[in-house]
């Protein structure tokens, strides 16, 4: 039976590449509605909505988190040290998806900017 660490390795891969079949599935619905040409999405899609810059900055946090998180767990596994890992891994593998989805999700409150005349 596989340790916890390793299922919490496969899920937070299995997390990253859903947050990036859901960015395709949005960016496709644009292209065959023909809200934006194929060739026309920029590197940090600035010209899309700011649910699908969220998005895929969501995506982004987790792929830079993989070699750290997946390297620590990787060595674990290797090592047979899991015990190690096991209790903090979940927590971790939590956090991650919630800070995706929050990150996903603050589009919807937008902090208040102050005015010209209202200026700390």
């Amino acid at each position: 039976m596989p340790s916890m660490s390793a299922f919490v390795l496969i899920s937070f891969i299995g997390w990253s590449l859903l947050l990036l079949i859901l960015i395709e599935i949005f960016r496709s619905r644009l292209v065959v509605q023909g809200a934006i040409a194929a060739n026309e999405f920029q590197p940090d899609n600035l010209n899309l909505s700011p649910f699908m810059q969220r998005l895929d900055r969501a995506h982004a946090n987790c792929l830079e988190g993989i070699p750290v998180f997946g390297g620590l767990l990787l060595i674990a596994i290797a090592t047979g040290r899991t015990s190690v890992t096991d209790g903090l891994a979940p927590w971790f593998l939590a956090a991650r998806i919630f800070q995706a989805c929050a990150d996903a999700a603050c589009t919807m409150f937008s902090a208040a900017q102050p005015s010209e005349t209202n200026r700390w």
